[in-house]
C-alpha cells in the first residue's frame, strides 16, 4: 500500500518561503497523481494544488496561484510543494494525497478523488 510522509512545515514570517515535501513509499510516483491539501483550525478543508501523473499538468488554488508550485522527483519517489511570499493566511495544516485513478496528463483538485493521504505537516505564518 502506498504510503505518503510529510515534512517542511515550521513557523515562517509573512512573505517568507517554505518546501513541503512528501516521500511517497510502496509504488513509484509514476502510478499516481498528487494533490496538497489544507486545512485551517475552524475551517474546511481546502485543495492547494495538484499534479499529474506524467508532471506536465498542474492546479493551482486561486489563492496560492503565482505564489506556489508544486512539482515531482521520480529520483527521489516525492512531490514537493515550495511556497513563496507567504502571508497569514496559509496558515494550516498541510497534506499529501495522491490518487490512483487519474489519467496521465491531469489531476483533478477534489479531496474526494483521493486515495491515499499522508499524515500532515504545520505551516504557521506569523511574525
Amino acid at each position: 500500500q502506498l504510503q505518503l510522509v510529510e515534512s517542511g512545515g515550521d513557523l515562517v514570517q509573512p512573505g517568507g518561503s517554505l518546501r513541503l515535501s512528501c516521500a511517497a513509499s510502496g509504488f513509484p510516483l509514476d502510478n499516481y497523481a498528487f494533490g496538497w491539501f489544507r486545512q485551517a483550525p475552524g475551517k474546511e478543508r481546502e485543495g492547494v494544488s495538484c499534479i499529474s501523473r506524467n508532471g506536465i499538468s498542474t492546479k493551482y488554488a486561486d489563492s496560492v496561484k503565482g505564489r506556489f508550485t508544486i512539482f515531482r522527483d521520480k529520483s527521489k519517489n516525492a512531490v514537493y510543494l515550495l511556497m513563496n511570499a507567504t502571508t497569514p493566511e496559509d496558515t494550516a495544516d498541510y497534506f499529501c494525497a495522491a490518487d490512483i485513478t487519474a489519467l496521465q496528463g491531469a489531476c483533478v483538485l477534489v479531496g474526494s478523488h483521493f486515495d491515499f493521504w499522508g499524515q500532515g505537516t504545520q505551516v504557521t505564518v506569523s511574525s
